[in-house]
C-alpha cells in the first residue's frame, strides 16, 4: 500500500473516530429535525456530517446570536421556511423589510449552487404560504391593533418609559376603569379617564386607594401626547387582532408565515419591540396547556431583541422571563435574534436551549470582554472558541442544541444551508398584491370607533354642564319673578313719586353739602376776621 493510500486511511479512520465524529454523533436523531449544514472541523468542511434540530425541542427557545453583517437573518429564514415545511407556523418580525422574500421561490445561482454542495444540500428554489401584517396600518400589511386594556398598563408604562411609581399609578387607573365599566380602546379613552380622576368630581373616586397625584398624571398625559406623536393612535382600537392567527396552515398543510413588516416603525424601536411583547403574552393568556409536543404550534422570531430589554423596569422583565419560561407548555416556541448573548437578561437567556451564535468581533476592550463572557456561556469544546468565533465566515456558526432527551448536543462549528426562497424583499407591488388579496384583509383593515370610557365620560360631563345651564336658566327665572312681584306690589300702592328736579338733585347731593359747609367755615373765618382784627397770634 503506497504513502498517500496510507495517509487518506488513516485521516479516514480519524474523521470516524475522533472528536469531529463524536460530534457529529451528538446530532444523529432518530426523529424529525431541520438541518441546519454541515459541520466544520480542522479548517474542512463535512457535508457527510449534518448538524441539526430536533422538531420537537423547538419549543424550548433558542438564540441566534452575532455581528451585523454575520448572516443571523438568512439563519432565522433558513429554520422558517423549513419549519413551514414541516407543517408548523411562524411568526417574523420584518425590521428591515428584506425578509418578505421568504413567500416567494429563491434566485438559482453560482453562490447558492457552490453553498449546497459544500454542505450536501439538495437545494430546490421554494417560497412559503405568508400572510404580511402591520402596526395599526402604518406601512403595508394587515393592520394589527390592540386595545389599551388589552395592550396593559405593565407593556404601556415600558413604552411611555414611565418610572415605578408611575407605572404603579398606571396600573390604578386600568383598575379604576374595569371597576367601573370604562373600555379603554384608544389612546382618547386613557387620557379621558386620567383627566378625570384628577379633576374636582372624579379625585374622591380613587381617594380610598391611594390616589393619582395631579403631578403623576401630568407626567402620564405628556408621555400620552409624546406617544401619539409617533402616530401610535393608529395602533390602539378595533378591531382588535386576534393572535390565533398566527397559528393558521395552509390548504397542503405547510405553516403558514407570519411577517410583520416594520421598516416605516424601523425608527421607534421601543414601541415595535413592545408591541411584539403584546402578541407573545397574548398568545400565552389565550393558548390552552399542551405540554411537550412532537412538533410546536408556533414559532415566533424575536429579531432585535436588545431593543426589547433597553431601559425596561423590573416588573417588565419579570413579565418577559415569566413569559418566555411558561409559553413553552402552550406549545410555543421563541427565537431571540440579537448581536451577542449579554444583550439577553440572564433569567431569560437560562430558558433557551438552543443556541446559533455568528461571528463575533473584537476590535475593542469592550468587545473582547463580550467574547470571552459569551465563550463562557457554551459546554466544555474540543474547539478554541474565542478564536473560532472570531474567524467564522459570513453564513457560518457555532451551534448547540438540544437533544431529543433534552440534553445539550456538542459544540459544533458549521457551515449553514442557503435558504430556498428569495433572499432579499420581494417588490411592493407584489407585496400590496399580497395583502389586499387575503382573506384577513376585509376582517382587519377598516378601524371601528364603538362607544368607550372617552364618550361615556363626555356624556356625563355634558350632562352635568347642562344640569347647571338649568340650574343656572332657572335661579335667574326665580329672580326675574321676584323682581316682578316688587313691581307689582309698587304699583299697588298708587302711582310713583315723582322724580326730583335737577336742581332739587344738586342741592340734596352729598358733594354739594360738603362744599356748602366748606365755603360757611371759610366765611365764618373772614367774618371773624373783620370783627376781631387779624389772625395774629399776641406775644
Amino acid at each position: 500500500m503506497s504513502e498517500s493510500t496510507d495517509a487518506a486511511a488513516s485521516t479516514d479512520h480519524a474523521e470516524q473516530t475522533g472528536p469531529a465524529a463524536e460530534i457529529a454523533a451528538g446530532y444523529a436523531f432518530t426523529g424529525p429535525a431541520l438541518d441546519l449544514g454541515a459541520l466544520l472541523w480542522d479548517g474542512s468542511c463535512l457535508p457527510e456530517r449534518q448538524i441539526r434540530i430536533p422538531l420537537s425541542m423547538l419549543n424550548r427557545h433558542g438564540l441566534v446570536a452575532g455581528a451585523t453583517g454575520t448572516g443571523k437573518t438568512k439563519t432565522l429564514q433558513l429554520i422558517a421556511e423549513q419549519l413551514s415545511a414541516q407543517g408548523v407556523p411562524v411568526f417574523l418580525a420584518d425590521i428591515k423589510g428584506d425578509v418578505s422574500g421568504i413567500s416567494v421561490p429563491g434566485a438559482t445561482g453560482e453562490k447558492v449552487a457552490e453553498r449546497a454542495r459544500e454542505v450536501g444540500q439538495d437545494w430546490e428554489p421554494s417560497g412559503c404560504p405568508s400572510e404580511f401584517y402591520s402596526l395599526g396600518g402604518i406601512g403595508p400589511g394587515i393592520p394589527i391593533r390592540s386595545t389599551v386594556t388589552g395592550f396593559g398598563p405593565v407593556l404601556l408604562s415600558k413604552v411611555l418609559q414611565l418610572n415605578q411609581t408611575q407605572e404603579q399609578s398606571l396600573g390604578l387607573i386600568f383598575h379604576y376603569a374595569d371597576s367601573k365599566g370604562l373600555e379603554l380602546i384608544d389612546l382618547k379613552d386613557l387620557r379621558a379617564v386620567v383627566a378625570f380622576l384628577v379633576s374636582d368630581k372624579g379625585k374622591p373616586e380613587l381617594k380610598g386607594i391611594g390616589g393619582l397625584s395631579t403631578v403623576t398624571a401630568g407626567v402620564i398625559l405628556r408621555a400620552l401626547t409624546a406617544f401619539e406623536q409617533q402616530g401610535a393612535s393608529e395602533f390602539f382600537g378595533e378591531p382588535e387582532f386576534d393572535t390565533s392567527e398566527f397559528l393558521r396552515t395552509a390548504a397542503d398543510g405547510r405553516g403558514t408565515v407570519s411577517l410583520l413588516e416594520l421598516p416605516a416603525v424601523q425608527d421607534k424601536p421601543q414601541l415595535f419591540s413592545t408591541f411584539l411583547m403584546w402578541l407573545l403574552a397574548d398568545l400565552y393568556t389565550d393558548l390552552p396547556e399542551v405540554g411537550d409536543l412532537e412538533k410546536p404550534k408556533l414559532v415566533f422570531f424575536f429579531d432585535e431583541a436588545h431593543l426589547l430589554f433597553n431601559g425596561a423596569s423590573k416588573a417588565f422583565l419579570e413579565s418577559i422571563t415569566q413569559t418566555v419560561r411558561l409559553i413553552r407548555s402552550k406549545g410555543v416556541g421563541v427565537f431571540f435574534v440579537t448581536q451577542t448573548p449579554k444583550d439577553v437578561p440572564a433569567d431569560v437567556l437560562a430558558q433557551l436551549g438552543n443556541r446559533v451564535q455568528h461571528a463575533l468581533r473584537a476590535f475593542t476592550p469592550d468587545d473582547a470582554k463580550a467574547l470571552k463572557a459569551t465563550v463562557r456561556t457554551f459546554p466544555n469544546s474540543p474547539y478554541d472558541l474565542e478564536e473560532l468565533l472570531t474567524g467564522l465566515g459570513t453564513g457560518e456558526a457555532v451551534v448547540t442544541v438540544l437533544s431529543e432527551k433534552g440534553a445539550p448536543t456538542p459544540v459544533a462549528a458549521t457551515r449553514l444551508r442557503a435558504p430556498q426562497s428569495l433572499m432579499g424583499p420581494i417588490d411592493a407591488g407584489g407585496l400590496d398584491q399580497a395583502v389586499k388579496s387575503s382573506l384577513l384583509w376585509s376582517r382587519y383593515a377598516e378601524p371601528v370607533d364603538r362607544e368607550s370610557a372617552y364618550e361615556k365620560i363626555s356624556a356625563e360631563q355634558a350632562a352635568a354642564e347642562a344640569e347647571a345651564e338649568a340650574a343656572a336658566a332657572a335661579a335667574e327665572a326665580e329672580k326675574q319673578a321676584k323682581e316682578a312681584e316688587k313691581e307689582a306690589a309698587r304699583g299697588a300702592r298708587g302711582a310713583p313719586e315723582p322724580e326730583p328736579s335737577l336742581a332739587e338733585q344738586v342741592v340734596g347731593s352729598g358733594l354739594f353739602r360738603s362744599l356748602a359747609r366748606s365755603v360757611g367755615t371759610q366765611l365764618g373765618r373772614e367774618i371773624s376776621r373783620s370783627i376781631f382784627g387779624t389772625a395774629r397770634r399776641r406775644r
